[in-house]
């Protein structure tokens, strides 16, 4: 099963709720105490409790995702999708990815979550 970890960029309370209230195990960064971190200590963070990382922050994140895989160092996951869609577009976008994707899909793999939103 796939659990999310949700950066600085896309903590919205809302969208926390409303994933908790579909049964996804989700945290976000307030909660462990790690804001202010830089991406990739979040990143770390998020492979070490082998969640995938939730970020609207697509440029560094995907950068961060290549300098990983330049140096040979692994990430548990990377999920991407721009900041321009709704809490509930976002959900639907993340119930469609953990319905097609597991865990160890993932590992040490970047989605772009905007593909589950086209009709």
């Amino acid at each position: 099963m796939i659990r999310l970890y949700l950066d600085e960029d896309s903590q919205d309370r809302s969208l926390l709720r409303a994933l908790r209230a579909r049964n996804i195990d989700a945290i976000a960064v307030q909660e462990p105490q790690t804001e202010g971190l830089i991406d990739v200590e979040q990143l770390r963070l998020a492979t070490k409790q082998r969640r995938v990382l939730y970020s609207h922050n697509i440029g560094d994140f995907y950068q961060l995702h290549t300098e990983f895989i330049a140096s040979g160092e692994k990430h548990s996951r990377i999920a991407l999708l721009a900041q321009n869609y709704s809490v509930g577009e976002q959900v639907r976008a993340i119930l469609e990815f953990i319905s097609n994707k597991t865990a160890e899909e993932m590992e040490s793999q970047l989605e772009f979550l905007s593909k589950y939103l086209r009709s």
